[in-house]
């Protein structure tokens, strides 16, 4: 099996190409945005660039990539447009920069929008250039551009400028194209229909003739397309050589078919037009399908269009079609077909008299027709209505062939798509994971099409939702799993033995050999299916390895997944491993099949049970292993075995492969998509439309639910009455009391509650009485009941001040419905999920809410926070491995809450021992639960009951404070709580008291008889399961736990009603639909009743590795995202309080209104300079260093040594001037330069105490979600701006920093990007070199923003700065060394308390002593001499260490690094910088000799 040549990359051009370029002269001159005197407009201009540099180039990417980079679309084509200057070059130049803002992933419509009066007439001349004979003015290539620009406005429907075009070419009226035969049976099929298109008729005659003319033209436009693509189709032909220009014509276009097909509002009028047109029939018999190489792709595409025009809805009402719906429909084709024969073609009377199972399978249907006659078969189907009437003196146009599949194809039985589903197997074999068409290598340039579904707004059903995901979700995990599978197969280097058999040269640590293998069990099949219901093999390997990987193999857990794999090296020993030459060919590699550990077995041949009890030591090397096939893969094998004799794959396994666990929980996935595809997976009513992108979109918001609460309890939302009026602005507050001091919080507010179904009165002076009411609020505080004499009885208490918008998101949060919260960088986002959650705990305490996050450290966050809330901690649980990493002493997972609770138990059985002995009562009360509830029934309750009696007031006399406390039965056993308990000043207050001692103990029996189960349950296991469904009523867990566990959770019976998800935009679409359904419907229906997602659109969407599924699936949308997209309504949070406002202004402008909090503003910290630092935030320019700019030593591998020196000296600098280390972090955009970074640090810092590491060296897209004090920030790129033009990199990157933000770049390349232009603008307003402050030591009492008192330094380059700290660094060595002098003379007691002191004070002695191979290093002023003085001092640049194959993602096995050499670990401190900081070394050349 031939792996196909690995695609080029596309090379970005470098600044200084980009300036060269004959497309930057002319921008430089009409268009750039940084020149004040443009010249005039000139339409010639854009015929030359489109003849030069387009077509001559032949629509090169990197030619339209540096128009549309230049801002040539947003600046000259649209904004001089006008249909006296439309022209063929105009038209296609606009096409190809829309094209290429798609495949970009930027906006491509925002100047459309601002400018949208001649789009109508534009948009007309492009379906008219569409529909352009191919040899005439436009050529196939062209019109493949214009196909591509078709399709991505058909798949933004969401924009009104281009639904309100493409509305016209997709309604009723198209039906004017369909024979008037199959016209008249669709409307005889839907009645509504034919008044519809009576009116259409009526209005028609109406039009004057051209305006009829330009709208059958529009109406009519898809069907005249359909028919030039089955024109072009033909044309190709068998065997002889064809232009790629065709193919791609027609990949492209079935691409714009598969997409009309898969949109409800497209597909509902166009599959009847696509059915007339029989579009399948045509290319199913064409040449294209039938050449091997060419027609691979189309090939693939037909199948998933085939798929679509077939799939199980009812495209008039969009409802999906059940089984027994798809069978009847089928029933009735082959029955009327069957009637049609009867009546009028005797020759096929067998055929009408059958029965239908007899006569629909392809084979008995061809057995009938086949014989008939071309003009017989013509007539059959014209009497269906599929082919215009056939006169009768007449011979038919079309082949039998076509005539014959046309029939066939329309009736023969189809399998159904679950049937189909269920027979797949779910792991990847050879053939999907090496098939270049459906996934793609990494190099995915966003050019060609590919064979995968797409994710946009709508979706046809629930079940086309899940399958599309189901869909991409493997194949993006079949990315992966090659990845690993090269990389570990490639390290064992399989060789042909001299006599024919494998050998293995090498080794790996996730791979092994496999001794034997034996399929051990192969189950009968359930009834109705024919595959079996499990299969189990046995594998044996020899683990001859270290102590640690052999750990790692023997502790692979019940569930995991590996592969099995079989190799024929073709190769003689010794021969090398080519990276860049195609794998499979290499390795030999032949078949892979996916398995599922059941468990090891031990020297009896048992499995090891996974358990709490420890494992048995077993002797020897060898293991075995006891695993799960997959049933449908082995039943299909067996079938390819004995039909076709192909030999047996399960007799030829060599390598077993493991994975890291962490990614390996794909399987899991899939199977619970496969799950809910088989259930009748019910999504709560009110959600239903929004989730498939239907309907009114703030259907579900709480102002429209029918069952919406009037009342609800903030409870300690507010911190007081004013904070309250301040949360509704505009509202009228009523308090029910008037005394100010009894205004105090926790609060209830009845709303107005308008009921959504009621009609709006039209009388003005109700209307007026209407609104007045509804801005009313009526607001009762209400006294929290006493709840016990000790101060620990005193509940928790909100303290945070929310502001108006975070009450709204709250109070919509409390509400059912869906709410959706928007929350902007340091807006609270997490307070405002906790206060949620808090209110609805206490509003609702019978109800459970779950609470799924995307980390497990923002599930951290969040429990850390519900903790300091007013939640009893008996209620709350933790599901997932994450819970080891909670910062609390509190262990919150199912066994650590189960230790909790027996605990807990334990203590409060003490506590009715203390009751019990104070009361003086004999016997054992205190024994389990059950007696200490008879005990409270029939000894605690009848004293109470009996106290009251006594000291409830009678009805004559005044009460008498006195006997509150003279008749109390408990004084005895409060005796230890603060005395005295009754404060005797009135009998109200002491009878509160009475009362909330009373509850104190209460509570402890309530408590007890919640115990009570797990003195039943005996096991841990059963005792966390009863813990899970019955008593925890706030769960959280990850997405992925929740996509894994599903099945055991369903099973369990777990029940929940309201789900809160945070950081909701970086989760996957699918791992956020299958949390809504962790439950089984009660009664067919959903108990849902409020979903809350809070997140942030504007940040990183979920990381896909692959490019292709990210870019062309649009894989990277999360649900939250496109709910955005629909119009969903919102609560955008309005008010930030991490950054300095100045900080905030980089990214504010990419949210609605975002302002800053009070103590922004206030707050020292805030409004402090930084110290040694001129301003809070700079963006200093980086030149190349020694030549070099950015490198690549391995693809998107990207490296920039001069900006990583800069900003280690820069942070160097930082710590030598007081700034404690751990209070700033280097990000950067690219792995690359984060291990580059990481190394240089280890070099020049390494464990220095007086420079300390910095809090974390990472990526922005791994630093999402936290922040610093302090950002230096290095943007790598100086030929291509790459993945920063995605704005929502940028806001990360931008909102990390809370008090200084420092960023290294190629300031020329940056500050051209058009979607990047509102930061750069403000970070280019300032100097782009460095300014320092060297002698003003951290902290500094300067404000921010005043001019400083001591002298200011500019820093020009690199090597200046890193000059600079090694002289700095050199001062303060000296001056520490007097210090030393003296500790030397202290008397011996001292130094052994100051013994931490010495050691390192002796460390920076070695450091000094080494310096004299530094000291004839000159005091380098300028860079010029620095690099002569120090290259002959160079050892390794960091690239080259940085090189390592571990760190480029080639990864080698850590034992066979070789440790840095002595040299390299004496050289630490900053007196290498001066050294290394000029080593002219190119970085690619050193990467080229490691790889």
């Amino acid at each position: 099996m031939a792996t196909p040549a690995q695609p080029k990359k596309i090379v970005a051009p470098t600044v200084s190409q980009i300036n060269a370029e004959f497309v930057t002269q002319l921008a430089c001159k009409y268009w750039a945005p940084h020149i004040k005197k443009k010249s005039p407009f000139d339409i010639k201009v854009i015929e030359d660039i489109y003849e030069k540099e387009i077509v001559k180039s032949r629509f090169a990417i990197r030619k339209i990539m540096l128009l549309e980079f230049s801002q040539y679309l947003e600046n000259y084509l649209w904004m001089n447009y006008s249909p006296e200057v439309s022209s063929k070059a105009y038209l296609m130049s606009i096409c190809c920069m829309v094209n290429e803002k798609f495949r970009e992933n930027v906006p491509a419509w925002e100047t459309f929008k601002k400018k949208p009066d001649h789009f109508p007439f534009f948009f007309k001349c492009i379906l008219k250039a569409a529909l352009a004979e191919t040899d005439g003015e436009f050529s196939l290539h062209e019109q493949t551009v214009l196909l591509l620009f078709l399709d991505h406005c058909f798949n933004s429907l969401e924009v009104d400028l281009i639904r309100s075009q493409v509305q016209q070419l997709i309604s009723l009226p198209m039906w004017m194209g369909l024979q008037p035969a199959r016209l008249e049976l669709e409307l005889k099929k839907t009645p509504k229909l034919r008044k519809f298109w009576n009116l259409i008729k009526k209005n028609d005659e109406k039009m004057d003739p051209e305006a009829r003319e330009q709208a059958y033209q529009e109406r009519r436009f898809l069907s005249q397309l359909i028919q030039k693509f089955i024109s072009v189709l033909k044309s190709v032909p068998l065997s002889e050589p064809v232009t790629m220009d065709k193919v791609h014509y027609c990949e492209r276009f079935i691409e714009l078919m598969i997409d009309l097909e898969a949109l409800l509002p497209t597909r509902r009028w166009f599959n009847t037009i696509l059915d007339d047109s029989h579009l399948l029939v045509h290319c199913y018999l064409s040449n294209l399908v039938h050449r091997e190489e060419d027609g691979h792709l189309f090939s693939q595409l037909l199948d998933m269009l085939k798929f679509y025009t077939g799939f199980e809805i009812n495209d008039q009402t969009g409802n999906a079609l059940t089984e027994n719906e798809m069978t009847t429909i089928h029933y009735d084709r082959i029955t009327s077909l069957q009637r049609a024969a009867f009546a009028h073609f005797p020759e096929l009377y067998d055929f009408a008299l059958s029965n239908v199972a007899e006569v629909d399978t392809r084979e008995s249907l061809i057995k009938f027709f086949g014989p008939l006659s071309s003009n017989t078969l013509h007539q059959v189907a014209s009497y269906l209505c599929l082919l215009p009437t056939l006169p009768k003196t007449e011979d038919t146009t079309f082949d039998k062939e076509f005539l014959l599949e046309l029939l066939v194809s329309r009736h023969e039985r189809r399998i159904s798509q679950i049937q189909q589903l269920n027979q797949m197997p779910l792991y990847p074999t050879e053939k999907i994971i090496w098939d270049e068409n459906i996934v793609p290598t990494e190099y995915y340039s966003g050019e060609g099409c590919l064979a995968l579904p797409k994710l946009n707004l709508q979706f046809l059903t629930l079940h086309d939702y899940l399958l599309r995901n189901f869909n991409l979700f493997r194949l993006e995990s079949t990315y992966e799993i090659r990845q690993d599978i090269e990389d570990s197969v490639s390290r064992m280097k399989p060789w042909q033995s001299e006599y024919g058999g494998v050998v293995f040269g090498g080794w790996a640590r996730m791979a092994q050999p496999i001794v034997a293998f034996t399929v051990v069990e192969v189950a009968k099949p359930n009834i109705g299916e024919n595959w079996p219901t499990r299969v189990r093999a046995d594998v044996t390997i020899n683990l001859n390895v270290r102590d640690h990987i052999k750990d790692e193999w023997e502790g692979l857990r019940k569930h995991d997944v590996c592969f099995l794999i079989t190799v024929r090296p073709t190769k003689p020993y010794g021969t090398k491993f080519d990276r860049r030459r195609p794998f499979i060919e290499q390795v030999g590699l032949v078949y892979v099949r996916g398995c599922e550990i059941q468990g090891m077995l031990d020297d009896k041949g048992r499995v090891i049970e996974d358990g709490p009890e420890p494992r048995p030591n077993l002797r020897g090397e060898s293991r075995t292993f006891r695993v799960f096939l997959d049933p449908n893969q082995y039943q299909q094998d067996m079938t390819n075995t004995i039909q076709n004799g192909a030999e047996d794959v399960y007799e030829t396994f060599n390598i077993i492969m493991r994975r890291k666990p962490k990614e390996n929980n794909f399987k899991a996935v899939l199977e619970t998509i496969r799950n809910l595809m088989n259930t009748d997976c019910v999504v709560p009513d009110w959600l239903h439309d929004i989730i498939l992108g239907y309907g009114d979109p703030s259907s579900a918001h709480y102002s429209k639910m029918p069952n919406q609460i009037s009342t609800l309890d903030f409870n300690d939302t507010f911190l007081s009455i004013e904070h309250l009026k301040t949360s509704f602005p505009g509202h009228n507050v009523k308090v029910t009391v008037d005394d100010p001091a009894l205004q105090i919080p926790p609060f209830r507010i009845t709303f107005p509650v308008r009921s959504g179904k009621g009609k709006k009165r039209k009388d003005a002076d109700g209307e007026d009485e209407d609104t007045e009411e509804a801005k009313t609020l009526i607001v009762e505080p209400h006294v929290i009941p006493n709840r016990g004499p000790y101060p620990y009885n005193q509940p928790k208490r909100n303290t945070i001040q929310f502001t108006h918008t975070q009450i709204e998101a709250i109070r919509a949060g409390m509400q059912p419905g869906l709410t959706m919260v928007v929350g902007p960088p340091g807006t609270g986002k997490t307070d405002v999920a906790v206060q949620i959650i808090s209110n609805i705990y206490h509003n609702f305490p019978e109800q459970r809410t779950l609470i799924v996050t995307h980390s497990n450290q923002a599930l951290n966050q969040l429990f850390e926070k519900i903790m300091a809330l007013d939640i009893d901690e008996r209620h709350l649980l933790r599901l997932g491995h994450g819970e080891e990493e909670l910062e609390t002493e509190k262990d919150f997972s199912r066994y650590g809450r189960v230790n909790y609770v027996l605990a807990r138990r334990i203590e409060l059985l003490e506590e009715v021992k203390r009751l019990q002995k104070s009361l003086g009562v004999p016997g054992d009360a205190s024994y389990t639960c059950e007696t200490a509830g008879y005990f409270f029934l029939y000894q605690v309750m009848s004293r109470w009951e009996e106290y009251i009696s006594k000291v409830k007031n009678k009805s004559n006399t005044l009460p008498d404070v006195t006997e509150v406390s003279t008749f109390f039965p408990f004084h005895e056993y409060f005796a230890n709580a603060p005395q005295p308990i009754f404060k005797g000043r009135s009998y109200e207050e002491d009878m509160e008291i009475a009362e909330g001692c009373f509850r104190h103990i209460k509570k402890i029996f309530t408590q007890l008889e919640e115990f009570r189960a797990s003195e039943l349950l005996r096991s841990g296991l059963d005792r966390s399961k009863y813990l899970l469904v019955k008593e925890a009523k706030i769960i959280a867990m990850t997405c992925t736990h929740a996509a894994l566990k599903r099945h055991d959770l369903v099973k369990l019976g777990f029940k929940y009603d309201n789900i809160l998800m945070e950081e909701a935009a970086q989760i996957l679409e699918i791992e956020t639909f299958i949390p809504l359904l962790l439950q089984n419907p009660q009664d067919g229906f959903s108990r849902l009743k409020r979903w809350i997602m809070i997140g942030d659109h504007h940040q990183l969407p979920p990381v896909i590795k692959n490019m292709a599924f990210q870019k062309y699936s649009n894989m990277e949308q999360s649900l939250f995202t496109r709910f955005v997209r629909v119009g969903v309504p919102t609560v955008d949070l309005d008010a930030q309080g991490r950054a300095r406002a100045s900080l905030c202004n980089l990214y504010n402008w990419r949210y609605k209104n975002l302002g800053n909090l009070p103590h922004v503003q206030l707050l020292p910290e805030f409004s402090t300079a930084n110290a040694g630092l001129l301003y809070d935030f700079q963006l200093i320019n980086v030149e190349d260093f020694q030549g070099v700019g950015e490198s690549e030593p391995n693809p998107y591998f990207y490296q920039n040594l001069g900006e990583a020196e800069y900003v280690v000296a820069l942070f160097m600098y930082m710590c030598l001037l007081g700034y404690p280390a751990d209070k700033i972090s280097i990000l950067t955009t690219y792995n690359g330069q984060k291990h580059l970074i990481r190394d240089i640090i280890n070099r020049r810092c390494g464990s220095n105490p007086l420079i300390g590491r910095p809090n974390k060296v990472t990526t922005v897209d791994r630093f999402q979600g936290q922040q610093n004090d302090y950002i230096l920030l290095s943007l790598v790129r100086t030929r291509a701006v790459g993945h920063l033009r995605d704005v929502r990199r940028l806001v990360v990157a931008m909102s990390r920093a809370r008090l200084g933000l420092y960023i290294f770049a190629r300031v020329s390349l940056f500050q051209n990007c058009f979607e990047l232009t509102p930061a750069f603008s403000q970070l280019t307003a300032r100097p782009l070199h460095l300014h320092i402050i060297p002698t003003e030591p951290f902290p500094t009492s300067r404000k921010n923003g005043e001019r400083p008192s001591h002298e200011v330094q500019i820093i020009k380059n690199m090597p200046q700065m890193a000059n600079f700290v090694y002289n700095m660094y050199m001062h303060l060595i000296q001056t520490t060394h007097h210090y030393h002098q003296t500790l030397l003379q202290l008397p011996p007691a001292m130094v052994e308390e100051g013994e931490e002191i010495q050691s390192q004070e002796t460390e920076l002695e070695t450091e000094e002593e080494a310096m004299p191979v530094q000291t004839d290093v000159p005091s380098l002023t300028d860079a010029g001499s620095s690099q002569e003085a120090s290259a002959s001092q160079t050892e390794t640049t960091p690239s080259q260490t940085e090189t390592t194959p571990d760190q480029t993602g080639a990864g080698s096995n850590p034992e066979t690094l070789s440790p840095p050499s002595e040299s390299t670990a004496t050289m630490v401190g900053p007196e290498a910088v001066a050294a290394e900081a000029d080593t002219p070394q190119d970085t690619t050349s050193a990467a080229e000799k490691t790889k």
